[in-house]
């Protein structure tokens, strides 16, 4: 028996001290130990390399590293096991951080101040309340619910869009492909925290922002703290060339990190941070999976499994 720590541009070290603490009666190994492959139950994986699950016999689940688990179901040689996503307080709180900073940023018109800045201009261009501006939440998982509920709290008017339809107080929630064009037409700040799926991949693009709402001083604005692969990036540069958007906040991108040469980089109505919205922590990843470990061994069901045919 082993947990095998299959961790791709993250100090597994660290990773492999916390659950060690924790699972002090449970061997923990890395990548570059001598250990017998048939022994590994759990792999605890970020980027597994191609020959990741080799030899692994008795693998009872992969624990992943991410909220989002896009990349690891496009591996070429995954086993057919449980992959159990990462659901944790912590992340779900510095999502809705991220979200809610952008939002108020924006409706507060800080985009149309920093060029009277620039230009020194005094002009009392008074923004609308939060209560005038709908934001329209594309995913209603536990990042979007919590994002949604906490945007409501302090005023705004939320929409939601799912690919199911979702129960949430004081928010109305769009369902499916047969209500999206509804969805966006309510929409003035456009948020994205949908899973990467084939339905989702390039779902930001110039067809959707045209259908966004027009209420906001300037036009409708995009959010998105997802997956790169939702945008097209030239979509967006020439929506926010031509006012179809007033302005973007990009944590995520298509290829990363942003290439020097990409245009997004000299917009400046373009907010561009770092993939930094929500990060896994290490403490509570450890906690949660070394929790989820002991209770499966101990018979109980594994919790936030991956339905595959969903993709999340």
């Amino acid at each position: 028996m082993a947990l095998l720590l299959h961790l791709t541009d993250i100090d597994e070290n660290r990773w492999a001290d916390g659950f060690r603490k924790a699972v002090p009666d449970y061997p923990v190994v890395l990548r570059s130990d001598d250990y017998a492959p048939e022994d590994v139950e759990y792999v605890f994986a970020w980027k597994p390399a191609d020959d990741a699950f080799e030899g692994l016999v008795n693998l009872k689940a992969i624990f992943s590293l991410g909220a989002g688990v896009d990349a690891l179901l496009q591996h070429p040689a995954l086993p057919d096991v449980p992959i159990v996503r990462f659901v944790d307080d912590e992340l779900t709180h510095c999502m809705s951080d991220y979200v809610i900073s952008q939002v108020t940023m924006h409706q507060r018109l800080f985009t149309r101040y920093a060029e009277h800045q620039k230009a020194k201009v005094w002009s009392q261009l008074y923004p609308p309340a939060s209560h005038e501006i709908s934001v329209g939440i594309m995913g209603m998982g536990v990042l979007g619910k919590d994002a949604a509920r906490k945007l409501k709290a302090i005023g705004f008017d939320v929409k939601g869009w799912s690919r199911t339809a979702k129960d949430i107080d004081g928010v109305t929630v769009f369902a499916g492909s047969d209500q999206f064009d509804a969805f966006l037409a309510q929409t003035d700040i456009l948020v994205c925290l949908l899973p990467l799926t084939p339905e989702t991949t390039g779902i930001l693009n110039m067809e959707t922002f045209k259908k966004l709402r027009r209420k906001l001083v300037g036009g409708p604005v995009l959010i998105n703290a997802a997956r790169g692969k939702h945008q097209k990036e030239n979509d967006i540069v020439a929506a926010l060339g031509d006012g179809t958007l007033s302005a973007a906040s990009l944590d995520v991108f298509e290829v990363e990190p942003l290439p020097r040469t990409s245009p997004l980089w000299d917009i400046e109505t373009c907010f561009i941070t770092p993939h930094i919205a929500a990060i896994s922590n290490e403490r509570s990843g450890v906690n949660y999976f070394s929790r989820m470990l002991l209770d499966h061994r101990d018979g109980k069901p594994l919790r936030n499994v991956v339905d595959r045919d969903r993709g999340y």
